[in-house]
C-alpha cells in the first residue's frame, strides 16, 4: 500500500518550492529583507506616520515578499507603504537584501532540510514520482546542496535560470511550468507544494492537478490565506503526507 497520503495519490510528478518548504531558510530571507527595508524607511520615511513602522517579518514577509522575485517583492512592499517604486530604489533595496542574505550564507548560517520534507521526498521517489525544486532565489541550488538533498531532484529551476529564460516571477506560474516541462509531465498530472500565497496563486493559475500549502507559521491567518489563494490542502509539515491524510 502506498505510503503517500491522499492529496498526492496518482500524480506523476511533484514540484516543490525551496525556502520554507524544502529548506529551513525562510528566516534568513526574512531577516535580510528586514535589514534592507528598515534602512530605507529610516533614510526615506514615508509621509504617513503609520507607514514609517519597521518591516514586520511575521506580517509583511508573507504578504509582500515571500516567494516573489527580489524586485517584485521590493516593489510590492514599497507600494504597501505608500512609496512610489522608482526603478533605482527597487534595484538598490533588492541588491541590499541579496548582499545581506549572501553574507549570512558565507558566514555559515545553517540551512537544514526539514525532516518531514525529506521523508516525503524519499517516499515519493520510492513510488516512482518525479521531483523538481523551483525557486525565485538564485541561491536555491546552493541551499539544496548545503542541505544535502539536491540529488533527490530530477530538475532544479532557480532564479538564475528564471532570469536566463525570461520567466516571470510568482504569482505567474512560469517557474512551475518550466519545472514540469523539464520533468516532461503535464501540469494536470503534477502537484505543486508551496508555503507562500504568491506561490499557491501561481500554481493554481498554472492548472496544476494538486496544490499543497505548507503553513509553518501556525494559527488561522496564514492557513486561511493559502486556502483562499487556491490550496487544495494545507499541512503544518510535509511529513503529514507520508503517514496520514490531510484535511482541508
Amino acid at each position: 500500500m502506498s505510503g503517500i497520503a491522499a492529496p498526492l495519490h496518482g500524480v506523476a510528478a511533484v514540484v516543490l518550492d525551496t525556502d520554507g518548504v524544502i529548506t529551513d531558510s525562510a528566516h534568513l530571507h526574512a531577516a535580510a529583507w528586514k535589514g534592507a527595508f528598515d534602512t530605507f524607511l529610516r533614510e526615506h520615511p514615508p509621509e504617513r506616520p503609520d507607514d514609517q513602522r519597521p518591516f514586520d517579518v511575521l506580517v509583511d514577509y508573507p504578504l509582500y515578499v515571500d516567494g516573489r522575485a527580489r524586485r517584485d517583492g521590493a516593489t510590492a512592499f514599497l507600494v504597501s507603504r505608500g512609496v512610489r517604486p522608482e526603478p533605482a530604489v527597487v534595484d538598490a533595496i533588492a541588491e541590499a537584501k541579496d548582499d545581506a542574505y549572501g553574507e549570512r550564507l558565507r558566514a555559515g548560517a545553517p540551512v537544514p532540510a526539514f525532516r518531514g520534507t525529506v521523508d516525503l521526498l524519499h517516499t515519493l521517489l520510492s513510488e516512482g514520482v518525479l521531483l523538481a525544486a523551483a525557486s525565485a532565489s538564485r541561491h536555491a541550488g546552493q541551499l539544496l546542496r548545503r542541505a544535502h538533498v539536491v540529488d533527490l531532484f530530477d530538475a532544479v529551476v532557480d532564479g538564475t535560470e528564471a532570469a536566463r529564460l525570461g520567466l516571470r516571477g510568482k504569482p505567474h506560474p512560469d517557474l512551475f511550468l518550466e519545472a514540469a516541462r523539464r520533468l516532461r509531465t503535464a501540469p494536470g498530472a503534477t502537484a505543486v507544494v508551496e508555503d507562500a500565497v504568491s506561490g499557491v496563486t501561481a500554481a493554481r493559475r498554472g492548472g496544476f492537478a494538486v496544490v499543497v500549502g505548507v503553513d509553518r507559521v501556525g494559527g488561522p491567518t496564514h492557513r486561511g490565506r493559502l486556502v483562499a489563494a487556491g490550496a487544495d490542502v494545507v499541512v503544518p509539515d510535509l511529513g503529514d503526507l507520508v503517514t496520514q491524510g490531510a484535511v482541508r
